[in-house]
């Protein structure tokens, strides 16, 4: 049986770290797509905003196509 899967990008953020982005990251892809395959980390940043800081991941994420 052969199949098929699509590849996007997304961004995920958090107060907290990259630990907590990752996983926020995760619950929503998986909330939103279906049979999510992996989740790979492209690149990581920190902003700055005034005293605050966010983490925000940059995501390549893959699934199967029905």
């Amino acid at each position: 049986m052969s199949s098929a899967a699509k590849i996007i990008e997304l961004s995920a953020d958090s107060e907290k770290g990259f630990d907590d982005a990752l996983q926020a990251g995760i619950k929503r892809a998986s909330g939103t797509l279906r049979n999510v395959r992996s989740i790979r980390i492209k690149d990581k940043e920190v902003l700055l905003e005034g005293a605050a800081m966010i983490y925000r991941l940059h995501l390549k994420v893959s699934f199967v196509l029905d």
